[in-house]
């Protein structure tokens, strides 16, 4: 979520089935237009090109984030997902455009607000409070959020969705599917249906606020004695399944620590994988979604605050535990035994291992070598990446080695794929084996 001047955000959401049909008619059509015009450039002056590369041009990158940014819902939100869980093996114009998903969002108009706010609180809304401030404080892809103090003096934050979103679930997710079909980017043999449906029913936990208040509730218990963190205390009366209302919970954006003295990064950045390692391992419950916007500073006292858990969700206790064995292998610097793991966990497959097992290997080797000295890792310092970029794009054009791994496992992977992206926006230096080998510890 971000805060933004331009009024220009102010856009309705199209809230009928045949008002986002025909928005992401536009985004087809506008993409095909797009590539056929790159093509005709890339004849004219001899280039060799692929339908990938035509696909992945900056032109359709911002025609595929403006329109996914107005209609907000399930599209942006898997705009979102793929941004950051594949960030670091797009095209770097893909990947820049793309992650302004992560942080934008147009706003609902006073008209389309208020229509929302009366259907859910009634025509009297008003009433409940000495002032509601009718400028979004924040935008995401499923609502937005309102500042606000109650009559009995009380200030909240009040996060208000989006109409039609929840309805429109189904259709975005598989209209999205059906766009990345289209492209030719997908091996036809790959079953996503699987996949599909899991993120229709996480999108529709997403947006019911009843339950991400009671998650919230959850997760607040879980943390009472954990110091250093902040969960808002949500408000039962005002929370609604579109509506939900909590303390407003002073702070700064996690990224803005990025100008900070490297010792405050590295103190943070350590707390906040200590808490990742906790949900894995302590408290078999996650919340999921790493976008930066759910995390908060507090200068006064150096809390961090903790915010969205829509994405919260208990972790299935054979993904803990294959996670435990990952780990563990992680720390011998087995290569064998990581691959073990990883074929156990799902990440890979029998299949990649007989058609792509070098490559498998020396992926396993770049990571166990960044992460298993036992010394400050630098998350800065992103000169690996490349290599990993390069025998993973590799495995990829390979089609038949193609693999979803389990659904459950991805939940938690996003999340660990998210904190490190954290890690490298702060340019946070911690001991990231030494932590994993104390967790690893505890448990045995």
């Amino acid at each position: 979520m971000s805060h933004d001047n331009d009024r220009s955000r102010y856009r309705a959401v199209p809230s009928s089935r045949l008002g986002r049909v025909a928005g992401f008619g536009r985004l087809a059509s506008g993409v095909a237009g797009g590539m056929l015009a790159e093509g005709a450039r890339r004849m004219a002056s001899g280039e060799r090109m692929s339908a990938q590369d035509l696909l992945l041009t900056p032109g359709n990158a911002r025609r595929l984030t403006e329109r996914l940014s107005h209609l907000r819902g399930a599209a942006m939100k898997l705009g979102q997902i793929i941004s950051m869980d594949a960030g670091d093996f797009l095209p770097p114009e893909l990947s820049g455009i793309l992650a302004t998903l992560r942080d934008q969002a147009n706003f609902m108009p006073a008209r389309q607000l208020d229509k929302v706010l009366q259907e859910e609180w009634g025509p009297d809304w008003r009433k409940q409070f000495r002032w509601f401030n009718p400028r979004p404080i924040a935008a995401a892809s499923i609502g937005q959020v309102h500042k606000a103090m109650t009559r009995d003096g009380e200030e909240l934050a009040i996060k208000v969705q989006y109409p039609g979103v929840a309805d429109s679930i189904g259709a975005d997710v598989d209209n999205v599917a059906t766009l990345l079909r289209m492209s030719g980017l997908l091996p036809a043999t790959l079953d996503l249906e699987t996949l599909l449906k899991a993120a229709k029913e996480q999108l529709a936990e997403e947006a019911d606020y009843v339950r991400e208040g009671e998650q919230m509730r959850l997760y607040a218990e879980r943390m009472a004695e954990h110091d250093g963190f902040v969960v808002p205390t949500l408000h039962d009366a005002l929370t609604r399944k579109r509506i939900l209302a909590m303390t407003f919970e002073e702070g700064i954006p996690i990224e803005a620590l990025a100008d900070e003295p490297q010792e405050l990064r590295n103190e943070v950045f350590e707390r906040i994988v200590n808490l990742v390692l906790r949900e894995l391992f302590e408290f078999g419950a996650m919340q999921t979604d790493p976008n930066f916007a759910n995390y908060r500073y507090r200068r006064s006292d150096g809390a961090v605050v903790l915010l969205d858990f829509g994405a919260a969700r208990d972790i299935e206790p054979h993904v803990i535990e294959g996670y435990r064995r990952l780990l563990g292998a992680g720390l011998t610097g087995d290569g064998s035994k990581v691959r073990h793991a990883a074929l156990n966990i799902g990440f890979i497959n029998e299949t990649v291992i007989e058609r792509q097992g070098e490559r498998v290997d020396r992926m396993i080797g770049i990571i166990t070598e960044e992460m298993n000295t036992d010394a400050p890792f630098d998350f800065g310092n992103r000169a690996f990446v490349p290599l990993l970029r390069e025998e993973g794009m590799a495995i990829a054009e390979d089609k038949q080695s193609w693999h979803i791994p389990p659904v459950e496992t991805l939940f938690v992977q996003r999340k660990v794929s998210g904190t490190a992206l954290l890690g490298a926006k702060l340019k946070a230096v911690i001991n990231i084996r030494r932590l994993v080998d104390t967790k690893l510890a505890e448990l045995a």
